[in-house]
């Protein structure tokens, strides 16, 4: 069954910051079995991070393949979400029907941190 998927659009000044480090997505709990992508059938991480729009800050939980990982990843990082896509779910578990949005993305890049500015030879 295919699942809809939603490209997320954001504004230019749209910032991430990271909220907690990426952790294996459990499929499974009771196995333990780790989440893997359907297609390519490399695990999958989920992340917080924090979307700061507007005035704004939302957060949200998202998940990344390990390819997309980006290594000096720390809390607090500003990040860039490369393709974002939101996925409505629903299921009905003991008659009770949940549902949300779950958001992936191909991978995450460090946004640039602000540079102090350099000084030139002759101001040394």
């Amino acid at each position: 069954m295919a699942m809809t998927r939603i490209r997320v659009g954001l504004l230019p000044s749209t910032q991430f910051i990271v909220g907690t480090l990426p952790v294996p997505k459990v499929k499974d709990p009771e196995t333990g079995e780790l989440a893997t992508d359907r297609e390519t059938g490399e695990t999958l991480f989920t992340l917080t991070v924090f979307l700061m729009e507007e005035g704004r800050a939302e957060q949200m939980k998202i998940t990344v393949p390990q390819s997309g990982l980006v290594d000096g990843l720390r809390q607090g990082l500003p990040v860039r979400l490369m393709e974002l896509f939101a996925l409505p779910w629903a299921r009905i578990f003991n008659g009770q029907l949940s549902d949300g949005v779950a958001y992936r993305v191909s991978r995450l890049e460090l946004a640039g941190l602000p540079q102090a500015p350099e000084v030139s030879e002759s101001a040394a």
